[in-house]
């Protein structure tokens, strides 16, 4: 299936933010989320725009099913949609298990995992033959967290990553006869702004050296793996679960 229209949730940064310009340069028209920050959503918007691509952004917080509707109606002005990269993320700040609160749990569980489902439940609805589509690529942005386990720093956010892991073995093999394939990227450290969010902003300069290639990935190198995921040439590929870790 050729390029068509791209939603990215958590678009305006980070791995989102490469998402869509790369899948602008690789001929898919995009639609972003973002929560706040309009004018990085803006930025993004005009990089798409400026590789010949139509583009937009709608803020959108993917915890909440009615944001999820318009950001999904929002990018069928564009066209039908055919690809989904649910990205967006948050992790809270540092802590361990025994210092959690429930409200902490609730949010990241909520942004993890409930907006993962919810933006996956509309593709389907609108990708998959059994609705009428005419199929489609569906590529969730985990993270090596759901392998690694984060002790001492976020169990909570890695525990939320292992369900998204499921989600896409689960979601693949769902609707692998209705012509959308589900495939999950999961990056290792990368030099994002995650981090600082989390409250930790030394953290890629701390943990790099203790990656088998003794470096952070770069957001265009996890990008790079969506594309392939959501393109023709990885057609045979569903309910896999890409490391883009450097070794980690």
């Amino acid at each position: 299936m050729p390029p068509g229209v791209l939603l990215v949730t958590g678009g305006s940064r980070g791995i989102g933010a490469a998402t869509a310009r790369a899948a602008a340069a690789a001929g898919w028209s995009v639609a972003l989320t973002y929560r706040d920050d309009e004018a990085a959503a803006a930025a993004v918007v005009a990089d798409v725009e400026a590789a010949g691509r139509p583009g937009l952004a709608v803020r959108a917080d993917v915890a909440e099913e009615d944001d999820v509707l318009a950001a999904f109606a929002a990018a069928e002005t564009l066209g039908p949609l055919t690809g989904l990269v649910a990205n967006a993320g948050i992790v809270a700040p540092r802590a361990r298990v025994d210092e959690l609160t429930a409200e902490r749990v609730r949010r990241v569980l909520a942004v993890n995992v409930l907006g993962a489902v919810l933006c996956c439940r509309e593709a389907v609805r609108r990708m998959s033959t059994r609705h009428g589509g005419t199929g489609g690529s569906i590529v969730l942005v985990s993270s090596a967290a759901s392998r690694l386990g984060s002790p001492g720093e976020y169990v909570d956010y890695a525990a939320s990553k292992g369900a998204v892991d499921t989600l896409g073995t689960g979601l693949a093999r769902e609707v692998a006869g209705e012509g959308v394939r589900v495939n999950v990227v999961r990056p290792g450290i990368v030099e994002t702004d995650i981090h600082a969010s989390g409250g930790q902003p030394d953290r890629v300069a701390r943990i790099a050296p203790s990656v088998p290639m003794g470096r952070a990935g770069r957001p265009g190198e996890v990008a790079a793996a969506v594309l392939w995921l959501l393109g023709e040439e990885s057609g045979y590929c569903t309910g896999s679960l890409l490391d883009v870790a450097g070794g980690r």
